[in-house]
C-alpha cells in the first residue's frame, strides 16, 4: 500500500457499472492508473471528490498491474476553471496524459502543473502564457535541451535583432529565410527566461513550442483544441 500522495485527476473513464479507470497525475509517482471500485454508485464518498482540477491526497494498493484506488480526499476546492479557462485546463491535462509516460516520477513538473492551474484560476486575461510556460518547462524535463541563447554551431550570443532558423536535433542557426521556423534573437531570449512581455513573444512562443511537442503527440489531433474552435471561437466571433 502506498502512503498518502498529492495527486489530480488526469483522465477518467467507465470500468464497469460502478467503477472508474482513472488516470492520476501524483507528485512522488509521475502519472499512473487507478481502478477506483464503486465510484460511480451514488453513495460512493469518491464520487464527488474525483473530478479533474480537485487537489486530492490519494492511497493506493494491490498486486495487479492495474492497482486499486483506497482512499481519495480534496484537499482544498477544485480550482474554478470556466469558459474558455476551461478549454485551456482540458488542453493541460491532455498534453500530460499523451506525452509522460507511466510509472515516471516527475515531482518539479507536479509543482509546475499546480502552478499552471492555479495561473489558470486567477487569470482574467488570456492563459496563453501560464500554458506556454508549463509547455517550455514540460519539454525541459523530457530532456528537450534547446540553447535558446547560443547559435547551433558558433555559439554566438542570440541578437535582438537577428533572423535565427531553427533545426532540430541541432538548434537555432542564423539565417536570412522567414518562415513558420524563424525567430528573432528577442523571441529567442523570451522562451529562455519564459517571459513574454507583449504579444509579439507569445505567439512565438506558441510557434516554438508547437513545433517542439509535435513528435510527442505524433500525428493525432488533441480532442481539447478540437472542443476549443467547435465551442469557444465561434461564441466568441458571435
Amino acid at each position: 500500500m502506498s502512503g498518502w500522495q498529492r495527486a489530480f485527476v488526469l483522465h477518467s473513464r467507465p470500468f464497469s457499472e460502478t467503477s472508474l479507470l482513472i488516470d492520476f497525475f501524483t507528485e512522488g509517482e509521475g502519472k499512473i492508473r487507478l481502478l477506483a471500485k464503486g465510484a460511480r454508485r451514488n453513495r460512493s464518498p469518491l464520487r464527488g471528490c474525483l473530478q479533474p482540477f480537485t487537489p486530492l491526497l490519494i492511497r493506493w494498493g494491490g498486486k495487479g498491474e492495474i492497482k486499486t484506488l483506497i482512499n481519495a480526499e480534496p484537499i482544498s476546492l477544485s480550482l474554478p476553471l470556466s469558459g474558455s479557462v476551461l478549454y485551456s485546463g482540458l488542453y493541460l491535462n491532455e498534453l500530460v496524459t499523451r506525452v509522460i509516460e507511466f510509472g515516471t516520477p516527475y515531482s518539479a513538473l507536479f509543482f509546475d502543473y499546480l502552478s499552471c492551474l492555479q495561473l489558470l484560476a486567477a487569470s482574467e486575461r488570456t492563459p496563453e502564457a501560464a500554458l506556454r510556460q508549463f509547455e517550455l518547462a514540460l519539454l525541459s524535463y523530457l530532456g528537450y535541451g534547446v540553447d535558446f541563447l547560443h547559435c547551433a554551431g558558433s555559439g554566438e550570443p542570440v541578437t535582438d535583432t537577428m533572423t535565427y532558423r531553427y533545426r532540430e536535433e541541432k538548434g537555432f542557426i542564423g539565417s536570412l529565410v522567414i518562415d513558420q521556423l524563424s525567430f528573432t534573437g528577442l523571441q529567442l531570449k523570451a522562451l529562455a527566461t519564459r517571459e513574454f512581455p507583449d504579444s509579439d513573444t507569445l505567439k512565438a512562443a506558441k510557434r516554438f513550442t508547437r513545433i517542439a511537442l509535435k513528435p510527442y503527440l505524433g500525428g493525432k489531433p488533441l480532442k481539447s483544441r478540437e472542443l476549443f474552435r467547435q465551442f469557444v471561437l465561434p461564441a466568441a466571433n458571435k
